[in-house]
């Protein structure tokens, strides 16, 4: 099968990855049918291989030196290394060592060599940074001044556009180091252990001679052969055989793309498999953006977006009233998790003083148990934080599309940072998955030819969106002398904009970014599009002007107030109902269809404890569903994209609320 993707005018090359189950397998030389356990059982085999080797070069070249001379990207005799890891790692002489009579073949080595050079390849990052942070230690690790800011950015490959969090959370880890040995870390070898190999099989390393993926008849259907061990020690290359997979692919793989060899993992009794696979999608532009949807954070409303429209005059006016995706629910038991998870940490570290260095204490039970519950609750953490992410990105792109926007415009990560709002705010701002949801973000507006921009966040919730005049913000619009954050009211009497704080801001953020389209770079490193600064004589075009002109007409009453009847509307028609394909005339009386839910989804009626989500703070929110067990979707609530031509402003004339 050939890996060149054929591409058009237009059009550019996206890979993405599906999910995949191996299911059973046929062993070609006997004809023996694998069931599931079996094939895993053998993948298993190879894998234990694989991450076996993949460690013991981990350990062996877990130094400074070593990373230094991976990441400088030539050899001793002054080469260009190769940019397949595992071809790098053997122009460097970096060899595997066998246990004892076993036997594998080159593949099964070339595999454990380019999941060790990755992982040593990304350790260059962390180790320039720890550098970078150890080099300019500040006088309080707590709190850093301005200039010890400037000082370590400096110090830091990259450090003017890295995020101030990152810095912050590579200092917790010195100050903890600091804290238990008395001493500052020689480098992040020293503060880091080599990390955990990985059990699985990167497939990718090998050629024909280990795995093979074709297509069959079937569009939706490919074969995987590769050869997997017999025995876990294979002794001879007897012990190896061939095997061929039969495996369905989603829909989501178009039937054009081009396929490439998976990455199998064993999980949970069975087989998966990460299916990678290159498609053509429209090639998405960094300028000439007329329709650009604006995305603007919160906290408990994860994402505010709405779209705007740059006229040919130079004019930007709002198309509809935006849309909001309110994940409270599920960011509260995302943070239940989060504490759940400290306590028991804790409580295992005073379980491991207690035990010290004996072998046979009678707490050592119990540590094993919470060891099992920590990696629990973490699972649980990631497969929501993995939903909440998939969940919002796709309801961003939804928007985009149904807006026909041909970019999104986020604010930039970089300055956001959770300060000042106190110890347990700041932790809950920090947690959430605004860099996973970008990622991801990114990932589905490719498909359909959309950019996705970041820019700077400085000053998108402060000044007004249609005059740029600073705001007042107060707790509600029915309390305007009220201190608060939600409500935004502009002072300048010529303007009288108000409403709520995250649409000024998506607003302001669309706005900045349309007018700030020359300034638009693609990074080299990441590849994403990026608006790196703000320029004030662009700044200053970047004001959104009412759809329609206001209407100011007078609304006072000229004549009597039509009459109305005291007597309800009957439940029923008293009348039979006309004449229906089937079934006799007037048989059923038309009558009132609610609308609303009688009851809840069949996912919640299961047996499940109230513990799936927190308990409620306040009488106004009553976990219906979910407290029942119904899921992810009853606690991220989305506005749908109903998108309509624009709708004149009525916020705009509502006038002082005192």
């Amino acid at each position: 099968m050939s890996r060149k993707l054929p591409l058009g005018e237009g059009e550019a090359s996206r890979t993405a990855c599906a999910p995949g189950l191996l299911r059973c397998g046929v062993e070609e030389k006997t004809g023996q049918v694998l069931t599931a356990a079996v094939l895993a059982r053998r993948v298993g085999w190879a894998a234990d291989l694989v991450s076996g080797m993949a460690a013991d070069l981990l350990a062996g070249h877990w130094n400074a030196a070593d990373v230094d001379l991976m990441a400088s990207g030539v050899d001793a005799g002054g080469r260009v290394l190769p940019s397949n890891a595992w071809m790098a790692l053997r122009r460097l002489g970096w060899s595997v060592t066998l246990a004892e009579g076993v036997r594998v073949n080159d593949r099964i080595v070339r595999m454990a060599q380019e999941q060790a050079g990755r992982t040593l390849r990304s350790v260059k990052w962390r180790a320039d940074l720890t550098a970078g942070v150890i080099g300019t230690w500040p006088a309080d690790p707590t709190k850093r001044a301005p200039n010890e800011w400037d000082a370590v950015r400096e110090a830091v490959p990259g450090g003017r556009d890295l995020p101030s969090g990152v810095i912050t959370s590579r200092t917790r880890q010195i100050t903890a180091f600091r804290h238990k040995h008395g001493r500052l870390p020689a480098d992040v070898f020293e503060l880091e252990a080599a990390p955990r190999s990985a059990r699985m099989l990167l497939l990718s390393a090998c050629d024909g001679q280990q795995a093979t993926i074709a297509r069959g008849d079937d569009p939706g259907r490919v074969l995987l052969r590769l050869q997997l061990p017999i025995r876990s020690d294979p002794q001879s290359y007897k012990d190896w055989t061939w095997v061929a997979c039969p495996l369905a692919l989603p829909p989501t793989v178009p039937p054009g793309a081009v396929l490439h060899l998976p990455t199998l993992r064993v999980h949970h009794g069975g087989v998966r498999a990460d299916l990678a696979y290159t498609h053509a999608v429209p090639k998405s532009a960094r300028t000439g953006h007329t329709v650009a949807l604006g995305v603007d954070w919160g906290l408990n409303t994860l994402l505010s977006a709405g779209t705007v429209r740059l006229h040919d005059d130079g004019r930007i006016t709002a198309v509809g009233a935006g849309g909001m995706f309110r994940a409270a629910g599920v960011l509260a038991k995302g943070h239940r998790l989060r504490r759940e998870s400290e306590h028991l940490h804790a409580k295992t570290d005073h379980y491991q003083r207690l035990i010290g260095d004996t072998n046979s204490h009678v707490l050592t039970g119990k540590q094993a148990v919470l060891a099992d519950e920590i990696q629990h609750i973490s699972a649980r953490r990631s497969n929501l934080n993995d939903a909440l992410a998939w969940s919002a990105a796709r309801w961003t792109v939804d928007q985009a599309i149904t807006a026909s926007a041909t970019v999104i415009y986020v604010e930039d990560l970089r300055s956001m940072e959770a300060r000042g709002m106190g110890r347990t705010l700041n932790t809950r701002i920090s947690q959430q998955v605004r860099g996973q949801i970008v990622e991801r973000m990114r990932h589905l507006a490719a498909e359909a030819g959309i950019a996705v921009v970041t820019v700077p966040a400085r000053g998108t919730s402060r000044h007004c969106p249609r005059c740029l005049v600073p705001l007042r913000h107060r707790k509600a619009p029915d309390r305007p002398t009220t201190q608060g954050w939600k409500w935004a009211l502009c002072p300048n009497p010529d303007c009288g904009w108000q409403g709520d704080r995250d649409t000024g801001a998506w607003q302001r953020i669309a706005a900045r970014g349309l007018t700030h389209q020359s300034k638009t770079v693609t990074d080299r490193a990441s590849g994403a599009m990026v608006i790196r600064s703000v320029v004030d004589k662009l700044e200053a075009q970047a004001m959104v002007e009412p759809a329609t002109p206001a209407d100011r007409r007078d609304r006072s009453k000229t004549g009597p107030t039509r009459r109305r009847t005291t007597r309800p509307a009957p439940r029923r028609r008293r009348a039979p109902s006309t004449t229906g394909p089937s079934g006799p005339a007037g048989q059923r009386p038309e009558g009132h269809a609610h609308t609303g839910r009688r009851r809840l989804p069949r996912a919640a009626h299961r047996h499940q404890d109230v513990t799936t989500i927190s308990t409620p703070t306040t009488r106004r929110h009553r976990p219906r569903g979910a407290a029942l067990g119904a899921g992810f979707h009853l606690h991220a609530h989305a506005t749908p994209p109903r998108w309509t031509p624009p709708m004149p402003d009525t916020t705009s004339c509502i006038g002082s609320l005192s």
